[in-house]
Parts: C-alpha cells; sequence; structure tokens
C-alpha cells in the first residue's frame, strides 16, 4: 500500500503534475499571444496528495507553549506492545515496597513532632555507640512535668559533644509509648520527616513505572493500575502514622 493515498503501489503512476497554490479546481488558461503553457512540474507521488498539491513538511520550530507541546508528545508517544517481564516486575514491587516501607518507618514519628504532637522532656544519655551517622544512642527519657518515664528508649539527634553517658538533653517523644526520643531540632528535625515522604512517593512512582502499570494499553486498566500501585505505599505510611501516635 502507498503510505500517502492508500491505494494499491502498482496502480498509481510515479509522478503526477503539481498544482499551483491558488489554482486549486481551475483550468488552465491559454496565453493572449499564442504562446503554448509551459510543461507542468511532474513531482514523486511521495510528495504530493491525491489531487496534485504538494505535501507540506513539519515545521521545526516552536508550535505553541512548551507544556502543549509536551502534552503533544506525550499523547503521539507509542506506547509498547510487549508485556512487561513478571520477574522483573515482581522484583520491582517486593523491593520498592519494602524501601516504602523503610522510609514511612523513619518519618512517622518526626511528621507527628511536626505537626505538634509531641511531650517534651529530657533524656538521659546512657551509651553511645559509632560516629557520625553510624552513631547508636540509648537512655532514659523523663517528661517535662515527670508524667512518666520511659528507660531504654533510643536517642536521635545527639550532638557529637554531648554522646557522652550521664548527659541530659532536651528531646521530645510522641508519647509514653514512643520508643524514639528525638534531640535535634529546627531543620534537621523538618527533613526528616520531609525526604522520608518524598522517599515514599518516589517508590510509589516507581512501583507504577517498573511494573508495567503505566504502559497497559487499556485506559481503564490503567489507571485502575496506577492508583492501586500508588495506594499501597500510602496505605503502608498510614498504618506507621497510626502505630507511632
Amino acid at each position: 500500500m502507498e503510505p500517502t493515498t492508500g491505494a494499491p503501489v502498482d496502480l498509481l503512476p510515479r509522478r503526477v503534475p503539481v498544482r499551483a497554490a491558488g489554482r486549486r479546481g481551475r483550468r488552465p488558461r491559454p496565453h493572449d499571444d499564442d504562446t503554448p503553457d509551459e510543461d507542468p512540474f511532474w513531482a514523486p507521488i511521495e510528495q504530493v496528495h491525491w489531487d496534485g498539491t504538494p505535501v507540506r513538511q513539519e515545521t521545526s520550530g516552536d508550535s505553541g507553549p512548551w507544556w502543549r507541546r509536551f502534552r503533544q508528545l506525550r499523547r503521539h508517544r507509542p506506547r509498547s506492545s510487549h508485556p512487561p517481564d513478571p520477574v522483573a516486575g515482581l522484583t520491582a514491587l517486593v523491593g520498592l515496597s519494602l524501601a516504602a516501607a523503610f522510609f514511612a518507618w523513619v518519618s512517622a514519628g518526626p511528621l507527628w513532632l511536626a505537626v505538634g504532637h509531641a511531650t517534651s522532656g529530657t533524656v538521659v544519655v546512657t551509651k553511645c555507640s559509632g560516629d557520625g551517622l553510624t552513631q547508636r544512642c540509648r537512655g532514659i527519657f523523663t517528661a517535662a512535668d515527670e508524667e512518666f518515664r520511659t528507660h531504654g528508649v533510643r536517642v536521635s539527634g545527639v550532638p557529637r559533644d554531648r554522646a557522652v553517658p550521664g548527659t541530659a538533653v532536651p528531646a521530645r517523644v510522641t508519647g509514653p509509648d514512643g520508643h524514639v526520643a528525638y534531640a535535634d531540632r529546627g531543620v534537621g528535625a523538618q527533613l526528616r520527616w520531609l525526604l522520608g515522604l518524598l522517599g515514599v512517593l518516589g517508590c510509589a512512582v516507581g512501583i507504577a513505572r517498573w511494573t508495567g502499570a503505566a504502559r497497559l494499553p487499556d485506559p481503564g486498566e490503567r489507571r485502575l493500575a496506577i492508583t492501586a500501585s500508588l495506594a499501597g505505599p500510602l496505605l503502608v505510611t498510614l498504618g506507621f502514622l497510626i502505630a507511632a501516635w
């Protein structure tokens, strides 16, 4: 089949005359001085339409705002007809789900502290090991009004110069059952929950991408699969928030 007209190739002429612009449907008029008309230019059939008008080439310049061009590219982007690899999809699903659960776990407590659900007090450091990112400290937390006291809590964000047994550090916990006392404040405390939630969202998008949910040919099934991919990590995060209350 010929791509321009859709007709069989062997039934079409190889060249057709090109009509001049503005003279479609008009018959050529003879010259007044009885001179013969010039021979028309016969263009290849691939360069003209069925009526002889030339095929316009697509302009390479800008055709509108960038978001409109981006939308057109996504709309006309061909989708892969190959089914996704089930082994690779299952591996991505398990790995990204575990990563999303880790990010949700480390950001649940700092998020409650950021919204004001916290109990202030003092933690006495009992032991510390490691240095820098590998530093691990334990201590005894006592609420400010001495309402409760928790032994063996993990102390997060202890300054390096105060990571000495017997040092009292101001800290906050999410409640009497909190197992972590957060001694850091300011930007560091905000980054704990912000980066954690961004990690959860990144894992959710990765699940939708690498499991093949975003490449399903049917629009309804594709929307349902993407919704399920995004809802899974968010539900896990909600569960950790409830547990850290």
